[in-house]
């Protein structure tokens, strides 16, 4: 017998066995079909990626590229495949995808700081915008310092892609064991600054943003105003307080005084607004208030008004940062500083889509959202 012969014998055996591999999937899923009703999709646990293949006439490589976000593919194959895994019940499996890719398209999402409610609003804009651009997301609450370290630890352990950090607690010595792991391709700090050179800031630029502030509360005529600081971090931190006093000692030859509150708690800053507040004469009161963010400035506002009796702005004045929903509450009508957290999001997206791309260091431009708070 020729080896042509012998090709075409193969072929034929090899075809007939695919047809009675067929023909016995078939029966099976019949009989899975009529003995569970109540859970339809068990029926297609083990239905492959070669399964689909088969059903649409393509090659195995093809169906790959049909699950992968950025593979080339024509939009016929693509209807082929797609249809054919609808048929089946094919789902890939992402696991084995990311070992074969080295890219699990997965990040993790480190927060804390729940009291704070532009948290909230990042964490809205993080996933819905991550998730159309393909990134699935493990989020984390870290609970305290404590706890922050080895949330860093774990997820380097889970083939994350990248961790992106929008918490307070975490310093030089955590962010230098976390990249030393090197299980994660990008330690992204957002909504924040790192000194760490091995880490990405995708930030607003609090610097023109405060002397932008400082700017409208002297072109309004305020001069007592006192700064209400949040907690202050060694590594990932805000250059707010900081560009305000030296705004205003350039100016007016003097600091203003400084009041510090240890988190982002809007009940937390009215204890502290109400001591630091509480008793003085009219004359040492100050004449605005200039809030780290609007969760301080929220907190300081209740207190301002309904237990220290003050009405604002005629008495004391306030500014908040970051424009949070309640801002534009009529209880606090809140002239504030907004973030471009979108333009911001969507930068974050670029920069986990190109692995490879330098200086990725950003800074961002808000805007000035004058209100009648001040």
């Amino acid at each position: 017998m020729s080896n042509k012969d012998l090709l075409a014998r193969a072929n034929f055996v090899l075809a007939e066995f695919r047809n009675a591999c067929k023909e016995e999937r078939n029966r099976c899923n019949e009989v899975l079909e009529l003995e569970m009703t109540d859970d339809k999709t068990a029926m297609f646990a083990h239905v492959t990626a070669d399964d689909v293949a088969e059903e649409a006439g393509v090659s195995r490589w093809t169906v790959n590229r049909a699950f992968r976000k950025d593979a080339s593919i024509s939009a016929k194959s693509l209807e082929k495949v797609r249809a054919a895994a609808d048929r089946l019940g094919y789902v890939p499996d992402l696991r084995a995808a990311s070992l074969a890719s080295d890219r699990s398209n997965l990040v993790a999402l480190l927060i804390d700081d729940f009291a704070n409610p532009h948290k909230l609003v990042m964490m809205e804009r993080l996933t819905r915008i991550l998730r159309r651009e393909g990134w699935d997301i493990l989020l984390v609450n870290t609970l305290n310092r404590e706890d922050a370290g080895q949330a860093l630890l774990n997820a380097s352990q889970r083939r994350v892609d990248a961790v992106i950090l929008i918490g307070l607690q975490f310093d030089d010595e955590m962010l230098e064991t976390a990249l030393h792991a090197r299980r994660f391709r990008k330690l992204i700090i957002f909504a924040r600054t790192s000194r760490n050179p091995n880490t990405i800031s995708i930030a607003v630029d609090d610097v023109e943003a405060m002397k932008k502030i400082a700017n409208y509360v002297s072109d309004q005529g305020y001069r007592r105003p006192m700064f209400l600081a949040g907690p202050r971090s060694s590594s990932a931190h805000l250059l707010r307080h900081e560009t305000f006093m030296e705004y205003w000692r350039e100016h007016f030859g003097h600091e203003p005084e400084t009041v510090e509150v240890a988190a982002y708690d809007p009940a937390l800053a009215s204890h502290v607004v109400e001591t630091a507040l509480s008793g003085r004469d009219a004359a040492m009161i100050p004449d605005i208030l200039v809030c780290e963010n609007d969760a301080l400035a929220i907190g300081a506002a209740d207190v301002i008004r309904y237990k220290l009796g003050l009405r604002i702005p005629e008495d004391i004045a306030i500014t908040g940062f970051d424009d949070v929903p309640q801002a534009d509450n009529p209880n606090y009508n809140l002239t504030t500083y907004r973030q471009p957290l979108t333009e911001m999001v969507e930068y974050l997206a670029e920069v986990l889509a190109n692995p490879h791309q330098t200086d990725r260091d950003r800074l961002f431009a808000g805007a000035l959202i004058r209100r009648t708070s001040a």
